[in-house]
């Protein structure tokens, strides 16, 4: 091609869909789409299962947790075990997608949000290529992925949070939301330090609260949209709220004051709460049923 017809469009500001792998279940995966190109970070990437169906299949999207530190979208925390949320969602029907997302340390709030409404953007733009549904999308994550997938569902209504990398124009709005034992009014997460035999396992930088390296330099509104429970609206998606009750890394009652806040401006909304379990529901005998719980739930709101 000579110079005078080459054109340049300028930087990618994401990749489309390349062709998936195919299971031996009949389970399609495609591995590694770069749904977002945030300029001056590494590309962000998400990996989406859809099952063998004959219309297109109604998703999920999964988000790791991590202290918003670390964390990769393959991972799923330590009782759980390998795949085990994405196969089941897959054995009931329901496509997954699961993504990363940029950590604290690599930009503050609200980077974060953006990057999971860009990955909303990304799938409903490319719904037929990948099989799944435009019009039936839930949210689930735990830990920081559960504030994070919080935040999606109660923000659609702010343009000023959406973001504009990626894919712009399609909605990131979600249809139902299910948040395993993420923080949600940061005004009331406790100041203390990790148990000593846990500190000596961390490094240093997660001796501090993990959200403060998420808001560091936020003040006033800013500050205040890292909030789950500051955007609660009556036009907010069900909700369903996982959480241990001895969970000494992000206690019980901040579910509680979500689902308090959602139950009063009428938002359907459960709280389960997870007898003596302590974060990531280690010491619980059933995690298995809480996989199950949550997936019928999302089966139920979404299909």
């Amino acid at each position: 091609m000579t110079p005078e017809t080459t054109e340049w469009a300028g930087p990618a500001r994401f990749l489309p869909p390349h062709r998936p792998t195919r299971r031996e279940d009949g389970a399609l995966h495609f591995s590694g789409l770069t749904y977002a190109v945030a300029f001056g970070y590494r590309p962000l990437q998400l990996d989406v299962w859809v099952p063998p169906t004959d219309e297109p299949a109604p998703l999920v999207v999964w988000v790791h947790g991590g202290a918003f530190m670390m964390g990769d979208r393959r991972w799923l925390p330590e009782t759980l075990r390998p795949n085990q949320v994405f196969d089941a969602l897959l054995d009931a029907g329901l496509a997954v997608a699961t993504l990363d997302y940029r950590h604290a340390l690599e930009a503050p709030f609200p980077a974060q949000l953006h990057d999971l409404k860009a990955a909303v953007r990304y799938l409903r733009a490319h719904a037929d290529d990948l099989g799944v549904s435009t019009t039936r999308i839930g949210a689930w994550g735990e830990s920081a992925g559960g504030h994070l997938v919080a935040l999606l569902g109660l923000t659609a209504h702010r343009d000023d949070l959406e973001g504009s990398h990626g894919v712009v124009g399609p909605s990131s709005a979600v249809d139902v939301v299910v948040d395993w034992y993420g923080l949600s009014d940061l005004s009331t997460m406790p100041r203390t330090a990790p148990p000593p035999p846990v500190a000596a396992m961390l490094p240093v930088e997660l001796h501090a609260p993990p959200e403060d390296h998420l808001t560091r330099g936020l003040e006033g509104r800013d500050l205040a949209d890292a909030s789950p429970i500051t955007h609660v609206t009556p036009s907010a998606p069900p909700f369903l709220l996982v959480h241990g009750t001895a969970d000494w890394l992000v206690p019980y009652a901040q579910s509680e004051q979500l689902h308090a806040a959602l139950s009063a401006a009428g938002v359907p909304s459960t709280l389960v709460p997870v007898e003596g379990a302590q974060h990531i529901f280690d010491g619980h005998d059933d995690v298995d049923g809480l996989v199950r719980l949550s997936v019928d739930h999302l089966k139920a709101a979404l299909r």
